[in-house]
């Protein structure tokens, strides 16, 4: 997939809200940063944006991808190996991230703070706390989201106003 940066968020976006995600504007603008832009070979190959990996037993529907990844540990990036879901479309891996937050939310305050957010700013910063071991990731987030808001939201309300009557979930701009 060779898309424009706002094509990605836009696909993105409607995989969001087509996965109920809560801020699916902000989970577009994280599977972003997460997939290098839907170039990762993890996105490539298991249409997965988010780094999510494999549970014990795998979730049911879904393929394992075996793939190295880059882990922040011990101040300093190292390379390890890591078993990754492969989902059959985008919309199914922002589902299966929204049902790991409210499985792990009781015991993880932060994706339970993430929940409970008014902003996808707020369930930015909550949810990358424990999502990932870059200390900088909200701050890409936010700034990839700050970057192209106005594309993504001119292209969101274009699609609203030609299909009226298509559910957004409450993050999303009308």
């Amino acid at each position: 997939m060779d898309l424009s940066h706002d094509d990605f968020l836009y696909k993105a976006f409607l995989a969001a809200n087509d996965g109920g995600h809560i801020f699916p504007e902000h989970a577009a603008c994280e599977a972003a940063l997460e997939s290098g832009w839907g170039q990762s070979k993890l996105a490539i190959e298991g249409n997965n944006l988010f780094g999510q990996k494999q549970s014990h037993p795998p979730i049911k529907g879904t393929q394992t991808l075996a793939l190295p990844t880059e882990e922040y540990l011990k101040k300093q990036w190292v390379t390890v190996p890591a078993n990754w879901v492969k989902f059959s479309r985008w919309g199914d891996c922002f589902r299966a991230r929204m049902e790991l937050l409210e499985r792990l939310s009781d015991g993880y305050p932060h994706y339970a703070a993430a929940l409970a957010a008014t902003t996808g700013e707020d369930f930015t910063r909550e949810v990358s706390v424990s999502w990932s071991t870059d200390p900088q990731r909200a701050a890409k987030v936010v700034a990839i989201h700050s970057a192209h808001q106005a594309t993504l939201r001119r292209r969101i309300n274009g699609e609203q106003s030609e299909a009226a009557g298509v559910k957004v979930s409450r993050g999303a701009t009308l």
